[in-house]
């Protein structure tokens, strides 16, 4: 279930009371006053609107990071050669629910923050700019975003303490959002915002299996497109921990994944770490006996992380080529993709199409690396029968269960 009602609520008041502390305590360039605690009633002004949409953004982050580790391990994104004992078993295809007590909650809170944030702006008198105002659409965004990170990770899952239902859920719900975010956004129009309401909307399409509307939305992408979620150096809870664990320590590296035979791809960055100058001893992970190739992808705390992207359109509508049997319109969006990047040289096109899958799973896989969207694709193509089966997760879990604490908490599970 996540926080309860009432940590709920305060998690919404606490968010907009921050926004309203800027707004209404900033006198000068310079000059900032606290103006101390605020009720919940005078959080309710136009004004609060921008901070309730910053905390449903700084909610989506603060787990995001997270789950990209965790899918990461999971899947064949990354190695885990570090001391933590989850990651341990991650990294082994083991996934137990006592062990994502907090991963659940992150995911369930970012979803709930947004959902029920949008629902508290509408009702804000005197805010009478939702239908046209940017703010509204990106609050959209990120309920889209937050429930297709559900959909994409977890097994089966529940709504604010109802019954179990499939992970499936969040796709429709994310569908909507996205939907929505894209109503406001073509009001003025807010091109950005529009684009990556498509980009969302496409994938969670795609995931429901209406591939056709899906192509539709991503050919209204443009390839070069890129829509984050937004790291900081400002405190903790913005940084990108990710970093954190691959720079400051140990803990994850490319060694043993298909990535480590892969070199000088600029869409998988990664650096052999030495220990002496002569480069002849490498540098072993946080366990003392794991070769460390450190990612390079998040140099710094403040790397922001991908939600939606061109070249991750131009795959998807190269997979949809491939699941009609066009190996050739398959490999002309899978080249337009490599073209965005530099050194990358155009693939030959096969004439078989099981090879076409597996060009096609491990482009997919380098455009989107580190972006918590690997253990999604690697489940829906193990769930395959065709050409495009892939076999990674053959005896591993394949998402996150719900957790040991939702399940305590629950009365409906």
């Amino acid at each position: 279930m996540g926080p309860t009602i009432m940590t709920r609520h305060k998690r919404l008041v606490q968010i907009a009371a921050a926004a309203l502390a800027v707004a209404a305590g900033c006198k000068g360039a310079f000059e900032i006053t606290n103006p101390g605690p605020i009720l919940d009633a005078l959080l309710d002004t136009p004004e609060t609107v921008p901070g309730f949409v910053l905390g449903m953004s700084g909610d989506l982050s603060a787990i995001l990071d997270e789950i990209v580790r965790i899918s990461g391990v999971a899947s064949d994104d990354i190695w885990h050669g570090g001391s933590y004992a989850g990651e341990g078993l991650w990294v082994r295809g083991i996934i137990n629910e006592e062990d994502v007590n907090s991963q659940w909650a992150g995911m369930q809170r970012a979803r709930w923050v947004a959902e029920h944030g949008i629902e508290r702006i509408k009702t804000i008198p005197g805010y009478t700019t939702y239908n046209t105002d940017s703010v509204a659409a990106r609050a959209n965004l990120l309920a889209g975003f937050a429930n297709r990170l559900l959909g994409e990770n977890v097994c089966s899952t529940t709504i604010d303490g109802g019954p179990e239902q499939p992970n499936t859920i969040h796709f429709s719900r994310a569908e909507t959002y996205f939907t929505e975010a894209l109503r406001i956004a073509q009001s003025k129009p807010f091109p950005t915002l529009v684009r990556a309401a498509f980009a969302g909307r496409a994938s969670v399409r795609a995931w429901q299996g209406k591939w056709a509307e899906a192509i539709a939305d991503a050919a209204q992408v443009p390839d070069n497109f890129s829509y984050v979620a937004f790291y900081s150096t400002n405190s903790s809870r913005e940084r990108n921990e990710l970093v954190f664990e691959t720079y400051s320590r140990r803990e994850y590296t490319v060694y043993n994944t298909q990535w480590a035979q892969v070199f000088n791809d600029p869409r998988v960055p990664w650096d052999t770490i030495y220990t002496n100058s002569s480069r002849t001893a490498i540098q072993k992970g946080q366990d003392g006996k794991t070769n460390y190739f450190r990612q390079k992808k998040y140099p710094d705390q403040g790397s922001d992380i991908p939600l939606v992207k061109g070249a991750e359109m131009l795959m998807l509508r190269a997979e949809e080529r491939l699941l009609n049997g066009d190996i050739p319109g398959a490999f002309t969006f899978i080249n337009r993709q490599r073209a965005l990047y530099t050194g990358l040289t155009p693939l030959a096109v096969p004439t078989d199409i099981n090879v076409a899958w597996t060009i096609l799973e491990k482009e997919r896989g380098a455009v989107t690396w580190l972006e918590a969207r690997r253990l999604w694709d690697l489940r829906r193509w193990n769930a395959q029968t065709g050409p495009g089966h892939n076999t990674f997760l053959d005896g591993r879990a394949k998402c996150i269960p719900i957790s040991r604490e939702e399940r305590q908490a629950n009365p409906n599970l």
